[in-house]
């Protein structure tokens, strides 16, 4: 027998359903408080590019997103129509153009303006200013939710979330505190940094910084804020470099691995050329994003339930190479999703708990499984590897 339920948890409503026959509380969607806001079904895991020509909105629609951030000169008509007859969403600015269609459901979110952490631009030739006050943008995000509060105002920043060394805030570099008053401003809180084609060394293929400003999104907004982060795959402006598919795939899931609820892929490039849609014309880039897509839409009702914070724990062999976990319980089984932190390898060892007996861990599309006894089992992982492992909760023999 299941039982719909309505409750509030960390100031974020969630729509659940009690299964009384297997004990679980299903999370269905964090946006459920917004009418018009993004999908209120298990299955929507928002999946988004940015700043892209509607006209190709079906491509994208056949790579797997389902949303589109930011309208160029938008939204128009003629952007909406071709959204909209591609089954795409969009998030996008509240401005005149944009209240003349404020009950058209292709528009499930509202958005700032982007970066407004980094140093403004005084003008060409003129240098940079400050950033955007915080309190400019808590006060911009009280006037778009009195306007329209049935949909969330969504907030991208900038790399200064995951990295205080950002010169790019001006005068307000190394100053992490300033968060905790910008997500004030917003109910979707992202950001964006790409550790593949940086120029600084610091960060410089250390892709672990995407999940680092995930991790302190989330402790800023004290789990009251959906977060959502860019993803990098194309060369933006390194002519030496550029994301492979597996440290794409590796970012996608240290970022959920932390607790992202939702992605923006960066497709830009302005090396060796400008290309608005680069991801579009890499074959073997695009094949990769299109089968990691399609796989996190399958997973979307388990990603969109509880994470059991006490239900695995893991151990490496290697002490320079760690591994993160997430843990999920849903309709008679566990999943643990598991991705290596360093460029190394490692030998892993996990213990769930909930895993009694002897039992046949599945890793998802991999082909293979993996013994379980009682609760533990080990597995390798080469530099930046994913995996995904599902256990029925009924033992194997």
């Amino acid at each position: 027998m299941r039982r719909n339920i309505i409750f509030l948890t960390c100031g974020i409503f969630l729509v659940c359903a009690f299964d009384k026959a297997c004990g679980e509380n299903i999370v269905t969607s964090p946006y459920v408080k917004w009418e018009n806001g993004p999908l209120h079904s298990a299955d929507f895991f928002p999946i988004a590019v940015w700043l892209q020509n509607p006209a190709k909105a079906l491509r994208y629609r056949e790579a797997g997103f389902n949303t589109f951030v930011g309208l160029w000169r938008g939204p128009t008509e003629k952007q909406l129509e071709e959204l909209k007859n591609s089954g795409m969403k969009v998030i996008c600015h509240q401005n005149e153009r944009a209240l003349k269609y404020i009950d058209e459901p292709t528009i499930i979110g509202w958005m700032h303006g982007d970066e407004p952490d980094n140093a403004q631009s005084l003008g060409k030739g003129k240098g940079y200013g400050p950033p955007i006050q915080p309190q400019k943008i808590i006060d911009d995000y009280n006037k778009i939710r009195s306007t329209d509060p049935t949909r969330p105002v969504f907030l991208n920043l900038s790399q200064g979330v995951a990295w205080d060394g950002w010169y790019g805030r001006g005068v307000r570099t190394n100053h992490p505190e300033d968060y905790l008053e910008y997500v004030k401003g917003c109910d979707i809180a992202s950001f964006d940094i790409y550790p593949v084609v940086h120029s600084k060394p610091e960060v410089a293929g250390n892709l672990w910084y995407v999940a680092k400003g995930v991790e302190r999104l989330k402790k800023w907004t004290d789990g009251t804020k959906v977060v959502w982060n860019c993803i990098e795959c194309t060369r933006i402006s390194n002519k030496e470099t550029k994301a492979t598919p597996k440290q794409v795939k590796c970012e996608v899931w240290m970022s959920i691995i932390h607790g992202s609820m939702g992605l923006i892929y960066f497709v830009h490039e302005w090396q060796p050329k400008f290309n608005e849609s680069a991801l579009l014309s890499d074959g073997e880039m695009l094949s990769t994003v299109t089968e990691i897509n399609k796989q996190i839409s399958a997973l979307a009702p388990v990603l969109n339930s509880p994470t059991i914070d006490a239900g695995v724990s893991v151990s490496s062999e290697n002490n320079n190479v760690p591994v993160a976990v997430m843990a999920k319980k849903y309709k008679g089984a566990t999943y643990l999703f598991a991705v290596g932190m360093r460029d190394g390898k490692t030998k892993a060892t996990f213990t769930a708990p909930a895993l009694k007996g002897k039992r046949t861990v599945e890793v998802l599309g991999e082909n293979r499984t993996i013994l379980s006894q009682d609760g533990v089992f080990s597995d390798s992982f080469e530099a930046w590897d994913v995996h995904l492992y599902r256990a029925e909760d009924k033992n194997t023999n």
